[in-house]
């Protein structure tokens, strides 16, 4: 007869991991508007019952946001939103295609940053890493060859460079623009792309110069590429606002 085997019950989430996840619900509700500064948050109790965590764990969440900068705690009145919240916070609205003054302020934001990341990764690029951009480059133009847009492997490149400046406030940095403004500009070019493909082979080609540089471990040459390649972005997104036809 075979010994019964028994599994080992679940382990519980460690405390951190779910009051940080409290915290970044919050948080979310806070930046998207939700929760307006000087709005009174729910009780510890009632965000206990939402979360079915413990009071330990709101607890430790709403430290974490007053840490933060985006809470404060008022004695025997309780935790309300920074009324200067939104002195303290950075943020980006997204812009619309057709807002032609915002997208040249955010693409003039977008160039010191890759032009520093892509310097930044020529000086400290591993291996892996640069194995990440040569599958992303690979991806890309087979999506070239396939009539595709490549659009995954396009973010896929850009992230491989930022990650290898091995800074983690440009990781977070490239990741919030990714989440805000990023898609808008991308669209655009998506657009232009299924329009005139010959426009993509000279994005793969401006990205191939960036990863020579890069792989070469040639900061001032990586800085001009990834600067060529953003300022021809910019010129390929006037020209498809250009010729997009007027609405009817």
């Amino acid at each position: 007869m075979q010994p019964s085997q028994e599994q080992d019950p679940p382990r519980a989430a460690p405390k951190s991991s779910l009051s940080a996840a409290v915290a970044d619900a919050l948080a979310d509700q806070i930046r998207q508007g939700v929760l307006a500064p000087g709005d009174r948050l729910p009780t510890e109790k009632q965000l206990t019952e939402k979360h079915s965590v413990s009071r330990a764990v709101v607890r430790e969440a709403l430290a974490r946001l007053k840490s933060e900068g985006l809470v404060t705690s008022q004695q025997g009145s309780g935790v309300f939103v920074d009324p200067n919240f939104h002195k303290h916070a950075f943020r980006i609205a997204a812009p619309t295609p057709g807002d032609t003054q915002d997208l040249e302020h955010i693409l003039e934001l977008m160039l010191s940053i890759e032009v520093t990341a892509a310097r930044y990764a020529a000086q400290r690029r591993t291996d892996p890493d640069l194995k990440k951009m040569r599958q992303a480059l690979v991806g890309m133009e087979y999506a070239l060859i396939n009539d595709k847009l490549g659009d995954e492997e396009d973010y896929q490149f850009h992230q491989a460079i930022v990650q290898a400046t091995h800074n983690p406030h440009l990781v977070a940095l490239n990741d919030y623009l990714e989440a805000n403004v990023r898609r808008v500009i991308r669209s655009a070019r998506n657009n232009t792309a299924r329009m005139y493909a010959e426009r993509m082979a000279a994005v793969q080609s401006e990205h191939q110069a960036i990863f020579a540089a890069i792989e070469a471990g040639d900061p001032d040459a990586a800085g001009r590429a990834a600067e060529q390649h953003l300022r021809n972005a910019a010129d390929r997104l006037r020209l498809f606002q250009a010729e997009r036809p007027a609405p009817r």
